[in-house]
């Protein structure tokens, strides 16, 4: 019985207190993590601008992390937030920054892939000589 007793007592406490801070905290929450995913998008642009990759790539899982806690917080603080006027002003903020990041990312992969498929190319040349001995700058 004491259980019995000791049990219904903290859940109305905590029901109570947690639905008086519920519609707040969350709320709080979620608009703290879309700060940081701003700040954090802003600080992949700078590093991404300045080719420091490593910075980059460190900063990425942060900013992985910050979706994953935004996606634990229930659908519908999200949906509050992303309606609410300050929420749809950091979407319009954190747009062009991700479509920067992306675009800037990809060019970015693509000379990587020209680099490295380059110095392949001198790789398999070298392989093709003859162990006897080659002129390789035989002028014409």
């Amino acid at each position: 019985m004491s259980a019995e007793a000791g049990s219904p007592a903290p859940q109305p406490a905590a029901g109570g207190v947690t639905g008086g801070t519920a519609g707040t905290a969350p709320q709080v929450e979620m608009q703290r993590l879309w700060q940081m995913y701003l700040t954090l998008s802003q600080e992949l642009l700078k590093f991404i601008g300045r080719e420091d990759v490593d910075e980059f790539l460190d900063i990425v899982p942060q900013r992985g992390t910050v979706v994953e806690k935004m996606q634990a917080l229930p659908a519908d603080v999200m949906t509050a937030f992303r309606r609410s006027a300050e929420g749809q002003a950091l979407a319009r903020e954190i747009k062009p920054l991700d479509m920067q990041i992306l675009y800037k990312a990809k060019a970015w992969l693509n000379k990587s892939k020209r680099q490295n498929a380059m110095v392949r190319s001198y790789d398999l040349t070298a392989q093709k000589l003859n162990p006897l001995g080659n002129l390789v700058n035989r002028k014409y």
